[in-house]
């Protein structure tokens, strides 16, 4: 039997995505972050619900370094959801198609996205 070789499609490590579709991709990654966190934010509060002692071990588990790392990831996926939705409402209005907006909005979002992040950081600092 003679096999045919036909061409293969291109697969990820060949086709380079464009950046909106790395930006789409992340945006509903970030989605299901929040969720998942939601979802933890939950179970804390009812941990916390079952006493001072309770209270205690989340509080000692919320102090370590690696939780705070994961928190302040939790306040960039937050931002960058944001900050993503607003660009869909522009569309939605049927603005930013061109192809070089769309570059410039995903850059100005990135951006806005960290900035907010950073400020949400210095009010924390402040208040501490």
């Amino acid at each position: 039997m003679e096999q045919r070789k036909r061409p293969l499609s291109p697969h990820l490590q060949v086709y380079r995505l464009p950046l909106t579709a790395v930006v789409s991709i992340t945006h509903r990654m970030t989605g299901v972050l929040l969720s998942a966190g939601l979802m933890l934010f939950v179970i804390s509060l009812a941990v916390i619900q079952c006493g001072a002692s309770s209270f205690q071990a989340m509080q000692s588990l919320l102090q370590q370094p690696l939780m705070g790392i994961a928190l302040w990831l939790m306040v960039y996926a937050l931002f960058f959801h944001l900050c993503h939705g607003v660009r869909h409402l522009f569309w939605d209005a049927g603005e930013g198609y061109e192809k070089p907006l769309m570059n410039y909005y995903i850059l100005l979002e990135l951006f806005v996205s960290l900035a907010l992040t950073f400020i949400s950081f210095l009010f924390v600092q402040l208040g501490s």
